[in-house]
């Protein structure tokens, strides 16, 4: 049997809910050494000033919270979204695209403080355990990874209120009960599963959607929004120039006044089940269809439909944590080499639900109007079509 190294410092991906402080009280017991508490600022609503309280209040010396929303959407979200990446052609990865940063980070955060083993907590079912682990041995291959969920005995909510009693862990009232279900959420999207939402058959109540109004509230006035690109991502909304994080932000707002992004999924789990899912991503999902309209005037027909065919499988590598590996790396490289002109702006209205393109146009738009104009002759030769019909009739002839 393999003899597990018993570390001398860790880094925990800290939330200050009560998972990860129940986790951290944990690792302090059984491992009896130094716990570093890492908490990373993606956008998720939550206040997070609390958590340095919370983490020092169990003894944590060393506590690392990062803002790290600009990063997150720059390097991991808009760089997926040049792909147009949906996994099983409805989930924008919302949960998968956050996990390798936060792992980078805290692999980073070992580094800096001589820790040689990272902990999350992330149950033994879900694709998350997989998408950390992944990440850490891409950025540190000797690394000791601790998931405790897949370690201790500790088997219901009821159970880590019991630990955390016991231990004398600050429970707020509302979290001593069991929850509903259960929620991840960044600035790209909210993800709710579990319990009340595990029966694929019964609706979703409505106070399990906290980024979109429903259809029936949604506002009742068309809008209308110009999104600006360059070169495959978004820089502007209506001539706004904007950080990456500001401009998504803004996209979320606008799609949850119109009750724009709910999606209701059963999806195919990397760790071999089914799981129902209630997605919420207002904002990506403006952008995917403002960035559909600017490439279909920019790219080439043979370069557009390459990138359809690789994105499924560029989409699938990143729902199994695999963001670092070399076939991600290599179809990215293929996947920016077709935006360097796609540039310009798309025109939108947002309306109940449903984003309608109204307009679209480029410096390098290859739409060409003297080719399909019916109003003028142009540079197309209608005589021409003959011979291109027969050469593609022949194999249906014999």
């Amino acid at each position: 049997m393999k003899t597990v190294k018993m570390p001398k410092k860790i880094v925990l991906a800290y939330s200050g809910g009560l998972d990860t402080s129940v986790i951290l009280k944990w690792l302090q017991e059984k491992y009896n050494c130094p716990v570093v508490t890492f908490t990373a600022d993606l956008g998720q609503g939550e206040e997070l000033s609390p958590v340095k309280g919370k983490a020092e209040s169990l003894g944590v010396k060393e506590i690392f919270i990062e803002d790290l929303r600009e990063d997150f959407v720059t390097n991991y979200v808009f760089p997926m979204f040049r792909a147009n990446a949906l996994y099983e052609g409805l989930y924008f990865l919302g949960t998968a695209i956050a996990r390798p940063l936060i792992a980078k980070k805290q692999i980073e955060i070992a580094k800096e403080v001589g820790a040689d083993a990272v902990a999350h907590g992330a149950t033994g079912k879900g694709n998350d355990q997989v998408r950390f682990e992944l990440g850490y041995y891409a950025n540190n291959p000797n690394i000791v990874v601790i998931s405790p969920w897949r370690e201790w005995e500790l088997n219901s909510r009821n159970d880590l209120v019991n630990f955390a009693e016991k231990h004398q862990i600050n429970i707020p009232k509302d979290k001593r009960g069991e929850t509903p279900f259960s929620t991840d959420a960044n600035l790209l999207h909210t993800s709710s599963e579990g319990k009340i939402l595990e029966d694929p058959w019964v609706d979703a109540p409505e106070f399990v959607y906290s980024r979109t109004k429903s259809i029936n509230d949604a506002s009742s006035t068309p809008e209308e929004i110009i999104i600006s690109f360059e070169k495959g991502d978004p820089v502007s909304i209506n001539q706004k120039k904007m950080l990456s994080h500001e401009l998504l932000l803004k996209l979320n707002e606008y799609g949850f006044n119109h009750g724009i992004g709910r999606e209701d999924i059963v999806e195919n789990r990397f760790v071999g089940m089914k799981s129902r899912g209630i997605y919420e991503t207002p904002g990506g999902t403006i952008l995917a269809k403002a960035h559909r309209a600017i490439e279909s005037i920019t790219l080439d027909r043979g370069e557009a439909h390459l990138k359809d065919e690789i994105m499924p499988k560029y989409a699938e590598t990143i729902y199994n944590g695999l963001w670092f590996s070399s076939e991600r790396l290599s179809m990215q490289s293929l996947i920016d080499s077709t935006q360097h002109k796609v540039t310009g702006d798309v025109r939108l209205e947002l309306f109940k639900g449903n984003i309608i393109v109204k307009g679209r146009r480029s410096p390098f738009s290859k739409y060409n109007l003297s080719l399909v104009s019916f109003d003028e002759v142009g540079d197309y030769n209608q005589r021409d079509a003959e011979g291109f019909i027969k050469i593609n009739s022949l194999r249906l002839k014999n």
